[in-house]
């Protein structure tokens, strides 16, 4: 199923995620798509399960934040002479069965980062975490100077144009919004977001997130980059548009 157009791969960053990482990717490889894997200095099986699978295995013997195992998963991405890549976690939340509706998405805005938008069954997210999702959507939104639905998901299509801001300085969680920022601001690419379910029940682990710290590190950097940027009240204007959405869902 990859576009004849783009060669493009699925990018899955992981720690510790035995119970659920062969699942994930089995479900990709259906799929037909190449995939590559970072795990970021796991301390449990989940880097001799991915080894037995027949996908590209990058291995950090030390934790190195989210953001360095997406930069890592980035450059070897375009090592191998990918276009784009689409990227999505590796303990279940993510499903391979959402990833055709973001390509196609992809293939209809080309220059555009497309985002598995957790817009639909709202009501399984956490009070907490919908209210702190909306919060980071006003801010991140305001600095890319466009709205953006969920700018906190982690299943998304980078194009090459995006793959170029590997070397953004920026780190863990905070690099996924530098990216969407400087996306925005400095290579002018839009945002498509596709709806997907929200998942939060059950079975995933508990998550790598922690709200008081990493909220506290997004929001400062987004802050710098609103004032970086200037035309403060003209980006806030833009932000508050509606965002573009692709609702391609068979039903």
């Amino acid at each position: 199923m990859n576009n004849v157009a783009v060669r493009w791969c699925v990018l899955i960053p992981c720690l510790n995620e035995e119970v659920a990482i062969r699942s994930v990717v089995e479900s990709v490889l259906a799929l037909g798509v190449p995939v590559i894997v970072i795990d970021d200095g796991s301390d449990d099986r989940t880097p001799d399960i991915v080894a037995a699978l027949p996908v590209t295995l990058l291995r950090h013997t030390e934790r190195r934040g989210k953001g360095e195992a997406l930069r890592h998963g980035f450059r070897e991405a375009l090592r191998q002479g990918f276009d784009a890549v689409l990227t999505m976690d590796g303990d279940g939340q993510h499903l391979a069965s959402d990833i055709p509706r973001i390509a196609a998405a992809a293939a209809q805005y080309p220059g555009h980062i497309v985002i598995g938008a957790r817009l639909r069954d709202l009501g399984q997210q956490p009070k907490g975490r919908r209210r702190a999702n909306a919060v980071a959507d006003w801010g991140i939104s305001w600095a890319c100077a466009q709205p953006v639905a969920d700018t906190q998901s982690g299943q998304r299509w980078y194009p090459r144009a995006a793959l170029d801001l590997v070397d953004l300085p920026a780190e863990n969680f905070v690099f996924e919004a530098a990216i969407l920022i400087a996306a925005s601001r400095e290579k002018q690419l839009g945002v498509v977001s596709v709806p997907i379910a929200s998942r939060y029940h059950g079975e995933f682990r508990r998550s790598h997130f922690n709200p008081v710290r990493d909220v506290s590190r997004i929001t400062f950097y987004t802050v710098g980059r609103v004032v970086h940027y200037g035309n403060v009240m003209v980006s806030h204007r833009l932000s508050r548009r509606a965002p573009l959405i692709v609702d391609n869902h068979p039903d």
